[in-house]
């Protein structure tokens, strides 16, 4: 007895790959993965905030924070400090080399993605982000 699947559970099986392999190419091609970069993203829209506040932002749990920002603080992209109101909280900040090195990695990113998409058409590209964009809606009011 043989099982098939759905179309629609083809569909988010291939979706979950590509996920996977996105990110594994992603990191192998910029150096750095997208986990990363939004961290770093999110820290140069502003001066300082505190690591809960990040975690929010970038919606990840706390362990993953952690495990991130411990990471980019040994690559001195980013420093950690205790509040000197709260010593409870923990505020993060880029470095000077971090806000420098961002621009690279958004160089690296935006090829990235010309590559993956090269041989999508601007309307395929437009309606690949339409039929994305649904999909997230619907898993949202799931």
């Amino acid at each position: 007895m043989t099982y098939s699947c759905s179309k629609e559970a083809i569909i988010l099986y291939k979706l979950h790959f590509l996920n996977k392999d996105i990110s594994s190419k992603f990191e192998g091609c910029t150096g750095i993965s997208q986990s990363r970069l939004e961290l770093l993203h999110q820290l140069y829209q502003v001066d300082e905030i505190s690591q809960k506040e990040l975690q929010k932002e970038v919606n990840i749990d706390n362990a993953a924070i952690t495990r991130h920002l411990k990471q980019l603080e040994v690559n001195e992209m980013i420093t950690r400090r205790k509040s000197p109101n709260d010593n409870r909280v923990t505020l993060v900040s880029l470095t000077d080399a971090g806000r420098n090195k961002i621009h690279t990695f958004q160089e690296e990113k935006e090829s990235f993605a010309a590559s993956v998409l090269k041989d999508f058409n601007e309307g395929e590209r437009d309606e690949l982000l339409n039929m994305l964009n649904r999909i997230q809606k619907n898993i949202k009011e799931f």
